[in-house]
């Protein structure tokens, strides 16, 4: 079974360090998301559709909304990998067209040879999180310097202020979509289907379903399941709301399947995220 050995959350969002063996299902954040291998075989992602592979030379670069996976390979040994989930508000206040690391298209690539600087930044966060897990500071300023170092190399920084225009101009959604987004965060736990939402939008479910996904960049059922992943990630890490409690609250009928969905997305159970992510807290 997968490990997280550290989870670091604050402004910036989240880190995690996972020591990976199994794989995760297709799904999506609302986050700059990047991928580092700090030991172990290498392995691999499927982002969109294409695999790319993460390996001591190569990062996975995961724009937000953009679907991807972790593929395992039983054959190879784990993957320890450093999993960053960057919120673009936080990047605004180093730059403040940062902003456009929330927008579909901020990394060109979904892979990207690593600077030997890049490198050794990621490996000194992994050991900082580890061996001194309280040092939140310190490992945050890590964290600043690998971002600026990460985005230098793999965005057209300088020059996508100029961009953010257009960003903005092919981010806009349909509006009977957003309708039906605001529905779903109305209540992430209501049982909708996608028959139930093309209904509310007026469209027929196949065209709701390609105005859904071209809009956003994801399938309904792969935003509802974002949702409530984030949702559970803020509860498990800022309450002290049992793991019945939450799993009830985002409407599984079971406890066990609540676990299984976690698991799925976040690679190990919300219990063992729980605990790793309140160490040096």
């Amino acid at each position: 079974m997968s490990d997280a050995l550290r989870i670091a959350h604050g402004e910036f969002g989240r880190v995690a360090l996972l020591d990976m063996d199994r794989s995760l299902v297709r799904h999506a954040h609302p986050h700059c998301h990047v991928l580092l291998k700090v030991d172990g075989d290498d392995t691999q992602f499927l982002v969109g559709d294409k695999v790319v592979p993460l390996t001591d030379e190569m990062a996975v670069l995961v724009n937000a909304w953009e679907p991807h996976a972790y593929v395992h390979n039983p054959h190879r040994k784990n993957a320890l990998i450093l999993a960053l989930y960057i919120e673009p508000e936080w990047l605004r206040t180093f730059r403040s067209n940062w902003a456009a690391s929330g927008a579909p298209g901020f990394f060109e690539q979904s892979a990207g040879s690593m600077t030997a600087h890049i490198r050794r930044l990621a490996l000194d966060l992994a050991a900082e999180m580890v061996h001194e897990p309280e040092a939140r500071k310190h490992q945050e300023q890590l964290l600043s310097e690998l971002m600026l170092a990460v985005i230098q190399r793999f965005t057209p920084w300088r020059t996508i202020g100029a961009s953010l225009r257009e960003l903005s101009q092919n981010a806009r959604v349909d509006w009977r979509v957003r309708n039906s987004i605001s529905l779903m965060r109305s209540d992430p736990t209501a049982r909708l289907s996608v028959t139930d939402l093309s209904k509310a939008a007026g469209m027929s479910r196949a065209h709701f379903f390609r105005m859904f996904e071209r809009s956003t960049g994801v399938t309904p059922h792969v935003f509802m399941n974002m949702l409530k992943v984030e949702m559970a990630v803020a509860a498990i890490i800022d309450s002290n709301a049992s793991l019945a409690t939450i799993s009830d609250r985002l409407g599984f009928t079971a406890q066990a399947h609540f676990t299984r969905f976690f698991r799925d997305h976040c690679s190990v159970p919300p219990s063992e995220f729980r605990t790793v992510a309140r160490l040096g807290a």
